[in-house]
């Protein structure tokens, strides 16, 4: 397949939100919805469960099982996302999430902190089912000359959710407590649902009849056969990596490094989103005439070698605000990277195995960013936190070099 571009054409950020892309605003607002309601249950589930039981380990469990299903379940929600109507799927998830959140109503002491895992492992299980159905509907509601912006300002409409999420749970949980919370992340789901049963999808072939482990291992298989997805496995890998180790060390970062204190790695975090944003809202205005390929590889590794200074340079200044200006600076092409990298894997797969490509690619981040983390933890006291965050510097510039140096496995 050759590689798409974005053409100027397309009318531009107005266009796209405009009375013809009716489909593609109302998944654009419900994403919004939901993703603020999760952002919120998930920072006040966070406090709530510690206020509750005083116990780091509690929330680190809840945590945990809150990611397992995207390492165990990502090929299989694919598949789901290739086999069923994505639309109804979409809608059954958010209506299902908002029912498995009334439980959270019920806990009152730390005995009942297992009501509470009870509901990450189901939230977990159900996002996982969104992410695969969710990217690839999107290539039915937007045409391929508008597929860089419209996963662009996906990608940053979950940026914007995540800034007034946290802030909306962490105030909810304090003035109305839990029950708050859990009410303002019902009706942001239901909210979703409501606008994803309305949109128009085009009508798919019926699936093989075939049970849905057998469809999910010819999926994969076939998947696997095409060596752009191949490559794009191997990206995931080395930066869900990274991710990991980013993860686990940016804290120590900011207070053994950089000598910040609680307030400073917590607007470190911020700016990091707001950059996030603002990178996102430049790609949807301006993509350019560059193919999602050439976008993928050359954001990717801008966005390793802005890290790489961020990493490095208390080594020559150790001063706080250099790290707040890189890790705003990074945004812009870690923005770019995902607009690239969505909008290549929708293009060079079919429509009839999309949702199992993007599953198996949710996976291989997920795995490797739970490897990342216990790497992180050897790598930063053998060979200290600052080489360790540089060497995953150096993975993204090189994920990204892998990209177009092998452009003909996307012909």
């Amino acid at each position: 397949m050759t590689e798409p571009t974005a053409r100027a054409a397309d009318g531009g950020i107005r266009t796209l939100l405009g009375a013809g892309n009716r489909d593609y605003r109302r998944l654009l607002l419900a994403t919004l919805a939901s993703q603020t309601g999760d952002w919120a249950i998930s920072a006040a589930l966070a406090f709530h469960i510690y206020r509750l039981t005083g116990s780091t380990l509690s929330t680190a469990i809840m945590l945990l099982i809150s990611r397992l299903p995207d390492v165990v379940l990502g090929s299989v929600a694919g598949a789901l996302a290739d086999r069923w109507d994505r639309r109804r799927l979409l809608v059954a998830a958010d209506l299902l999430l908002a029912l498995g959140l009334l439980p959270l109503l019920l806990v009152r002491n730390p005995a009942q902190v297992w009501i509470v895992y009870c509901v990450a492992l189901w939230t977990g299980i159900l996002s996982t089912l969104l992410a695969p159905a969710q990217k690839a509907l999107v290539p039915q509601l937007v045409t391929e000359s508008q597929l860089v912006r419209a996963n662009a300002l996906l990608g940053q409409g979950g940026q914007i959710a995540r800034l007034l999420g946290a802030m909306l749970g962490g105030v909810a949980v304090s003035a109305g407590g839990l029950t708050t919370v859990v009410l303002i992340d019902v009706a942001g789901f239901l909210i979703s649902a409501a606008l994803q049963s309305t949109l128009r999808t085009p009508r798919r072939p019926a699936p093989i009849a075939a049970r849905l482990s057998r469809q999910w291992v010819a999926g994969v298989h076939l998947a696997m056969g095409d060596a752009g997805v191949r490559l794009l496995v191997v990206y995931m890998m080395i930066t869900g990596l990274g991710e990991g180790v980013f993860a686990t060390l940016a804290a120590p970062f900011v207070a053994d490094v950089l000598g910040g204190g609680a307030d400073a790695y917590g607007l470190f975090l911020s700016v990091q989103a707001v950059g996030g944003i603002v990178g996102g809202l430049a790609v949807a205005a301006h993509p350019g005439n560059a193919a999602p390929r050439l976008l993928l590889g050359t954001a990717t590794i801008t966005f390793g070698v802005v890290d790489l200074a961020l990493f490095a340079y208390p080594l020559a200044l150790p001063e706080l605000w250099p790290a707040f200006v890189l890790i705003v600076l990074a945004g812009g092409p870690a923005a770019a990277a995902m607009a690239g990298f969505t909008t290549l894997a929708q293009t060079v797969t079919a429509d009839d195995h999309r949702g199992r490509v993007f599953g198996l690619l949710g996976s291989a981040q997920a795995t490797t960013a739970l490897m990342g983390t216990a790497l992180a933890g050897v790598l930063g006291g053998w060979i200290g936190i600052v080489p360790t965050l540089c060497l995953h510097a150096g993975g993204l510039i090189a994920a990204g070099l892998l990209v177009l140096v092998n452009r003909g496995n996307f012909d």
